[in-house]
């Protein structure tokens, strides 16, 4: 089972205390040299590509299970220990400000790392292919607001992405392997996601049930944007407020749940502009275009399921519950063998830890306490 995916957490406020950021960074440094050794590079980084796993991390590191706070202490943590001389690992972005900072990061890296000038190029277009991808492919009503990538000294890559959704105060976490993109940055790239919240109303473009949808898209942005003018005009006259009530949701419920999933009023002309001049060879090629964002994304897709009845997908692409399974195997049952490598593998790097006896029991019972979670809802 691919474990790559999505975990729901409600937002937090607050820093980290000198004090403890000073244990976690020292802790991380040793957990990432230990598996660095054992390991190799490469596996760390995919290690990270699990949410499972990083989640268990960021637990071990001194965080609460539930906390979004989680992804970006522990990616700001994992940037003070891991040095690439050292551990053959490089972290670029962050959270906000730092994460615009990426393409910058990944110059360094390239050079820290010796890898070769192709590199440059792939990683900066998967590191703004996987930002894309996840807000406006899959529009599940989060914002991102931070981006990590995590580069291995073989080239490969994970990258670890936060969006807030202000509706309900949560925020979801995205999880990228560059192994696991077996059919490119739009064919359900994650491999398998894990959430606490399903949305009733999702649009999900990276869906298979959505391919004849990406056809049509792709099909209509080459056409040019004087004729999606005319669509969209003909789609939705003066007097008409709204298309909510042809969305699928609206069918069973009579109301659209996620406002930001309406008809978009207008698109980005100068983006389906260049569209046109380009001609994208693939749905990917034409997400790629700068300036193409969710707005335009789904008039495409909307137009090419009212005139051309290609749907797409409105499932919300979750398919795991958070943490190791939910309760009454709903979704899934626990995967006790996927639990117990988690545990076993941090286990034992705390135990061989370079670090203090009481640094490592408090670590162990931070574990535990995950342990002890994650079996509760399975006996539950």
């Amino acid at each position: 089972m691919k474990r790559t995916g999505i975990a729901d957490l409600p937002l937090h406020k607050g820093g980290v205390p000198r004090w403890l950021m000073q244990r976690m960074v020292r802790l991380a440094n040793a957990i990432a040299i230990l598996l660095v050794e054992e390991h190799g590079p490469r596996e760390f980084v995919r290690r990270l590509s699990d949410p499972f796993w990083f989640q268990a991390l960021g637990c071990v590191l001194g965080f609460d299970w539930h906390s979004s706070g989680i992804t970006t202490v522990a990616t700001a943590v994992l940037r003070q220990a891991i040095r690439p001389e050292e551990h053959g690992i490089a972290i670029c972005g962050g959270k906000g400000k730092r994460s615009l900072a990426t393409p910058r990061d990944i110059d360094i890296a390239v050079e820290a790392l010796g890898l070769g000038e192709g590199a440059r190029e792939e990683l900066k277009y998967a590191s703004r292919m996987c930002a894309k991808v996840d807000n406006a492919a899959i529009q599940d009503g989060y914002t991102l607001y931070h981006h990590a990538m995590f580069i291995a000294e073989d080239g490969s890559w994970a990258v670890v992405q936060q969006g807030m959704s202000v509706a309900d105060r949560t925020a979801r976490r995205y999880h990228w392997f560059s192994e696991q993109l077996h059919e490119g940055f739009v064919v359900e790239p994650h491999s398998g996601i894990a959430s606490d919240a399903i949305r009733p109303v999702v649009l999900d473009m990276t869906a298979r049930e959505s391919e004849g949808c990406r056809r049509a898209s792709l099909d209509l942005a080459s056409e040019g944007p004087r004729r999606i003018r005319r669509l969209l005009k003909s789609l939705r006259p003066k007097w008409q407020e709204s298309l909510c009530r042809w969305l699928p949701s609206s069918r069973e419920t009579r109301a659209i749940e996620l406002p930001y999933l309406r008809m978009p009023l207008n698109a980005n002309w100068e983006a389906l502009a260049r569209a046109y001049e380009l001609q994208p060879r693939d749905y990917e090629a034409l997400l790629a275009i700068r300036g193409l964002g969710p707005a335009t994304v789904r008039a495409l897709a909307l137009i090419a399921d009212l005139v051309y009845g290609e749907a797409p997908s409105w499932r919300d692409p979750v398919r795991f519950s958070f943490a190791f399974g939910g309760k009454d195997g709903v979704p899934y049952p626990v995967n006790r063998k996927l639990m117990d490598e988690a545990i076993g593998l941090l286990e034992e790097a705390i135990w061989r830890a370079r670090i203090g006896h009481d640094e490592k029991l408090r670590a162990l019972k931070r574990l535990k306490g995950l342990v002890g979670l994650a079996r509760g809802e399975e006996g539950r």
